[in-house]
């Protein structure tokens, strides 16, 4: 009996990574496929397809994440990313971004102002400095030395949204209108590499200096190269107080799938949050990619989708799971 355990871990042992895949998933071959790309809301899906170009011409997982995701601070009709992101309740446009690669190396900016493109500071944050994130004047005097423009990203439109707002002055962060809420995008390549990227202009209206989860790493964004990846949408201030994404790899660390470990940190973010002031109006959202492959989307209430691609699906948007 010890015998022919031993010879049956031993062939069991012996066969690759990629055959055990191909054995377990034989009634869903999707799912392990890579490379593949998710980001979060609609304006992913033209997102995922500038990265998947920038992956597939040889450019490399970082270069496809970042530019992927300035697709969305580039344009001015992405209202809460980038150029044309709505103001902070001064009529500034602050803007937050972060970026990660497989081996765990990262950079971040925080409230940065006149800026174009967050993200790519953001990687020399991580490439040509000791540290991982700069804020503030800080982080723009480092974007200027390093040959970008200052420029006003305050859009006619925007001004004119800020100045209805100062009428009232009622913050309630805007999520989930016009059905989009900052872009994070992870990929994994063909050597199951993992890299990830998380930019936004943060929440509309608020204090001048806020800061939200999406250039805080454990927060906004979190891989593991030997585990997967996650990235979060929405009320930054609760993703923040629960560590989202670090928790949702960490879930999957200890055996959850991508759904399972999504909607496990969503439940928590529900318990904690049931009984503050912001639950009228909360939304939060994860993506998560494993290192095998496998992805999922699922957040706290409807209306919240993803985009998907990979070598069967070009840039498709899915509803994602909700709780309530």
């Amino acid at each position: 009996m010890f015998r022919r355990n031993f010879l049956k871990n031993s062939i069991i042992g012996s066969l690759s990574a990629s055959t055990i895949m191909s054995l377990t998933n034989k009634n869903n071959p999707i799912v392990k496929s890579v490379p593949r790309i998710i980001s979060t809301w609609k304006h992913g899906v033209n997102a995922n397809k500038i990265a998947w170009k920038k992956l597939n011409n040889g450019e490399g997982g970082l270069t496809a994440v970042e530019y992927g995701v300035r697709d969305s601070e580039n344009d001015p009709n992405e209202r809460s990313v980038g150029y044309g992101g709505l103001p902070d309740r001064e009529g500034k446009v602050t803007l937050d971004a972060c970026i990660m690669d497989s081996n765990n190396d990262c950079g971040s900016v925080s409230f940065l102002e006149n800026i174009k493109n967050p993200i790519s500071v953001a990687r020399l944050v991580m490439e040509k400095t000791p540290h991982i994130m700069l804020s503030g004047k800080g982080a723009y005097d480092f974007a200027i030395e390093n040959g970008f423009k200052s420029e006003n990203l305050l859009t006619e439109q925007s001004k004119k949204d800020w100045e209805n707002w100062l009428k009232k002055s009622e913050y309630k962060p805007i999520i989930n209108i016009e059905n989009h809420d900052t872009i994070s995008m992870l990929l994994i390549d063909s050597d199951r590499n993992l890299f990830g990227a998380c930019t936004t202009s943060g929440a509309a209206w608020k204090m001048h200096g806020r800061v939200g989860d999406s250039p805080i790493i454990g927060a906004g964004l979190f891989l593991d190269n030997d585990v997967g990846a996650a990235a979060a949408t929405g009320l930054g201030e609760a993703v923040i107080r629960t560590a989202g994404s670090a928790m949702v790899v960490e879930c999957m660390r200890n055996g959850m799938s991508p759904m399972e470990a999504c909607k496990e940190v969503v439940h928590r973010i529900s318990n904690l949050h049931r009984n503050r002031p912001e639950w009228e109006y909360l939304q939060v959202g994860f993506i998560a990619l494993s290192k095998s492959g496998d992805y999922a989307g699922y957040s706290l209430k409807k209306g919240f989708n993803f985009a998907l691609t990979d070598d069967k699906n070009d840039s498709v948007l899915i509803d994602a799971s909700y709780n309530i």
